[in-house]
């Protein structure tokens, strides 16, 4: 939400403003849209409406300072200490903050009078997409700043431009109109800039996804002129690193605007993006938004990531390399030699298991490098990013150490051995050798290079060090003067440094002799407060000493940060090589621990695997002690029959169908990432775009009824899948009519089948489908076992040849727990509405269903019958304990209670 901007006519009111909130008004004015956190002192302060948005969204107090045109000043604000905890809160919260420092010396402000006001300005603005520190980061996951550009020459074309600030890392990509949602829900961002017209466009084309608006940015117009940005991306990149004009003219003004959004927020400290990459998408595996829900990749469909897929693969050891993990899943390779460089590394890894164990022991150590050198470059790094900066490298060197014995390497890890071993070493060593082993978070805390490693900073901290010695050994003397055993010198931010007596002695020092050493400085209820020259004296030259060691430290500092900026481009490559070594490497483990296998991709329409099984919900059973019962699937079509192949799979509820469906998809997509996968064998022909539709859901909110979005859904797996495509599709038709629903169903089946021809696995329970096997070439059939004992049914989880009979709803629904008379009724009507589709007329020659099942028809079941008294009695009977007198009085008793049942 952004805050409402202080109107104009109040900024102009000069002769009411004092100067203090003329200034504010200023400043404000200049940010329209940001909540101004104003420096006032040891608080950042809010006022008027931002001070209300604030104090509602962070839940403190709401106070007043002051008036303004006879109204009351609304007010709050927090600590500086604190600030960080706060504007991470307003940031997730979706508002955008505007950080107003002071920027210069009271003491400057004070000689122009004694009414000036301290000059502060903007430093820095803060929004979701420009976040760089760790306090406000997923340290495992991207943060993704995007634009997106229209261009309107003959057809209307886009492009997105997409910058994690805080690794520099850039992209960008042209786009037809149907492919943009699929794309930002790849990308994720968590700030969206396009100008109002192009959102007008996209609405009115019905492009404009709802979920869009919490994150959307609007733009000025200007910042997306593709001219303006050729000047503008020259000037953020090097030329020898990138040429502007290799662009679409939309994706030049998409990037140029991202550039220019990153130029405003980090105020004057420049842009620190990488050389952007352009991407190709027919170089990757296309999968759209639903599919990524259908198939929870990233979060599950309550929103949460333990149970996704990335969850339960990502035995990753490093931020980075949980980064990179997250963004193969998300993209995967349509390549196949690409891919294949990728597996061979993986299972160079897997059958050594040995390295393996090594690289992942040493890249444990290996800190975040690309977000701790980016902060160095912005200017907001301290002592532990130079830190993190040495360790990688230090890392990196001895990483590369374990691949020296080897003379054949896979390319991929060829190539990351060699970025390894070029690591700047001699950079790390200085690093080593200028930090201490314990650093502060701040420059400004001082005491962060190591003992030894400058002599004039040791001679400054020696003495400031001594001296305060000195200070406890004038102590001592005081008291011993003063005979005044309870004597203190202490220190604070207001007084400097004092004598401090309870005041029942405040007046000794105050007499003779001592009245001319001790100056009186305060007097408090309990203490009297006292200065001394020579105590005086002693402040100065411990002040001075200190100021003099920490001047010393912050030359230390920059002398080594401009060492670190002038190795950007080789420590980005080792940051690079690093995440992806950790990936290779979780990969491998991930492979050798859970028996995935290397996976057979080439260019042909093959798709088999034996003994698949679904990554999660194999992790989920055998936690829970069980095994996962394992599948195979064969959708291979040669290039002669024109397809793949299309397996019906029927069978009853609870039998699997959605998790063998849903298999099959991941394992294509692990695959095509570059990692081994959960089977006994697989062959896969790269596999252009995955589509999966499994399950039901509905989008009440934007109209849209569950088979609505299931039509939808299915609309754009009809229109868009190809022959090289995974289409994963379940239930089709069933949230409507029968008739209705069988009809699209079996013409959905014979449009993959004649005219899409891709690979695809077709769940449903609509039997007459399985008829189709006949006529369609490429259509099988395949059920889901069960067994039934004893009246009960067993699910095996297997799939098989052929058709399912029925679909077990009612025992199903038995063990869902549904009430026996409403079960027992579910028998008797489905056991007519089996006899009338089988022609059967029912006993009295009716041939209406709608005679056979009348509405008012239905009776409740009759009240149990009253228990036999006979039976009753008999039942108290203990045949062992009776003696031959009582067995013949217990007959006689039953024959009477008979006798009486029949008379009543």
């Amino acid at each position: 939400m952004d805050a409402t901007p202080i109107p104009a006519a109040q900024a102009g009111a000069a002769p009411a403003l004092t100067p203090m909130m003329a200034q504010y008004f200023e400043i404000k004015a200049a940010n329209p849209g940001y909540l101004l956190f104003y420096r006032m002192g040891d608080f950042y302060e809010l006022f008027f409406e931002d001070a209300e948005i604030a104090s509602a969204a962070l839940g403190i107090v709401l106070t007043k300072r002051g008036k303004h045109l006879g109204e009351d000043i609304g007010m709050c604000g927090v600590p500086i200490h604190a600030a960080n905890d706060y504007l991470n809160k307003l940031i997730k919260l979706g508002h955008r903050v505007a950080i107003c420092e002071q920027v210069e010396d009271p003491a400057e402000a004070r000689k122009r009078g004694s009414k000036s006001v301290v000059k502060r300005d903007v430093v820095r603005l803060i929004t979701a997409g420009t976040l760089t520190e760790d306090d406000h980061l997923d340290a495992r996951a991207s943060n993704f700043l995007a634009a997106l550009s229209m261009v309107r020459h003959g057809e209307t074309d886009f492009a997105l431009a997409w910058a994690d600030v805080s690794t520099g890392e850039t992209f960008t990509v042209d786009l037809a109109a149907e492919q943009l949602g699929d794309e930002l829900a790849r990308i994720a961002p968590a700030e969206l800039l396009m100008t109002d017209a192009t959102r007008s466009t996209l609405t009115e084309r019905h492009l404009f996804a709802p979920a869009w608006a919490r994150i959307t940015h609007a733009a000025p117009a200007e910042s997306f002129d593709s001219e303006r940005a050729g000047v503008e991306l020259r000037n953020a990149f090097p030329a020898t690193a990138f040429d502007p004009s290799a662009l679409s003219r939309a994706a030049r003004a998409a990037l140029g605007a991202i550039v220019a959004y990153v130029r405003e927020s980090q105020k004057g400290t420049g842009v620190v993006l990488r050389a952007p990459i352009p991407e190709a998408a027919n170089r990757r595996m296309a999968i759209d938004a639903a599919t990524r829900a259908s198939l929870e990749l990233h979060q599950t469909h309550r929103g949460d990531v333990r149970g996704s897929l990335r969850q339960s693969i990502d035995l990753t050891v490093t931020a980075p390399g949980s980064r990179l993990l997250s963004a193969r899943l998300a993209a995967p390779l349509a390549d196949a030699e690409a891919i294949n460089q990728r597996l061979a590394s993986v299972g160079f890894l897997v059958d050594d298991t040995m390295l393996t164990g090594r690289l992942r022991t040493d890249l444990k150590a290996v800190p975040d490098l690309a977000r701790a050198l980016t902060r160095l470059a912005l200017e907001r790094g301290g002592p532990r990013d130079l830190a993190a900066i040495g360790k990688a490298i230090q890392a990196a060197q001895a990483l590369a150490r374990h691949f020296a014995g080897f003379d054949a390497l896979p390319a991929v890890l060829a190539t990351l051995a060699e970025t390894l071993g070029a690591a700047p070493g001699s950079l790390a060593a200085e690093l080593a050798a200028a930090l201490a082993d314990d650093l502060p978070l701040l420059t400004r805390d001082g005491g962060f290079v190591r003992k030894g490693f400058d002599r004039a900073l040791d001679d400054e901290q020696t003495l400031a060090s001594e001296t305060r010695a000195v200070v406890a050994a004038l102590q001592a003397r005081l008291m011993d003067e003063t005979d005044v055993r309870s004597l203190k010198i202490r220190h604070n931010g207001v007084l400097g440094y004092f004598v401090e007596v309870p005041a029942s002695h405040g007046g000794k020092l105050m007499e003779e002799p001592h009245r001319q050493s001790f100056i009186h400085r305060q007097t408090l209820a309990n203490a009297m407060r006292f200065t001394t020259t020579e105590l005086a004296e002693l402040e100065g030259r411990m002040a001075r000493a200190r100021d003099a060691a920490l001047e010393i430290e912050l030359r230390i500092f920059d002398r080594l940060r401009t060492a670190v900026l002038a190795q950007t481009d080789a420590l980005r490559q080792l940051a690079d090589a690093l995440a992806e070594l950790d990936v290779t490497a979780a990969l491998a483990q991930l492979a050798a621990t859970r028996s995935y296998c290397r996976p057979d991709v080439d260019t042909s329409l093959a798709f088999r695997i034996e003994g698949g099984r679904h990554p999660v919900v194999e992790e989920m059973v055998r936690a829970d002690g069980q095994s996962f019962v394992a599948n195979d699937a064969d959708l291979s079509g040669a290039d002669g029959e024109g397809g793949g192949r299309l397996w019906l799979v029927t069978g009853p509820n609870m039998g699997g169908k959605s998790t063998f469906l849903r298999q099959n998809a991941l394992i294509a997509i692990l695959a095509q990432m570059g990692s081994f996968v959960p089977a006994e064998a697989a062959h896969i022909g790269v596999i252009d775009r995955v589509f999966s539709r499994v399950g039901a859901s509905d989008d009440i909110a934007h109209g849209r009824s569950t088979f609505m979005v299931e039509m939808v859904e299915t609309a754009a797996i009809l229109n868009r899948a190809t022959r090289r495509s995974l289409v994963v599709l379940d239930e089709i038709g069933r949230g409507t009519a029968t008739f209705d629903g069988l009809s699209i169903a079996w013409a959905a089946v014979e449009a993959l089948h004649e005219t899409t021809g891709c690979r695809a696995l077709f769940a449903t329970h609509f039997h007459e489908l399985t008829s189709l096997a006949k006529t369609l070439a490429r259509v099988s059939n395949v059920t889901m076992k069960v067994r039934e004992w004893e009246g009960e049914v067993v699910f095996l989880h297997e799939v098989g040849p052929g058709a399912a009979d029925r679909s077990y709803g009612i025992q199903v629904a038995r063990l869902a727990g549904l009430p026996e008379p409403v079960l027992q009724r579910a028998r008797q009507v489905l056991t007519t509405l089996e006899q009338r589709s089988s022609g059967t007329m029912s006993s009295d020659g009716r041939a209406s269903v709608l005679d056979d099942l009348p509405l008012f028809a239905h009776q409740p079941p009759p009240r149990p019958a009253e228990a036999d008294p006979v039976h009753t009695a008999l039942d108290a009977v203990r045949p062992d304990e009776l003696t031959p007198r009582q067995a013949i009085e217990a007959l006689y008793e039953l024959k009477k209670i008979r006798d009486d049942a029949r008379r009543s």
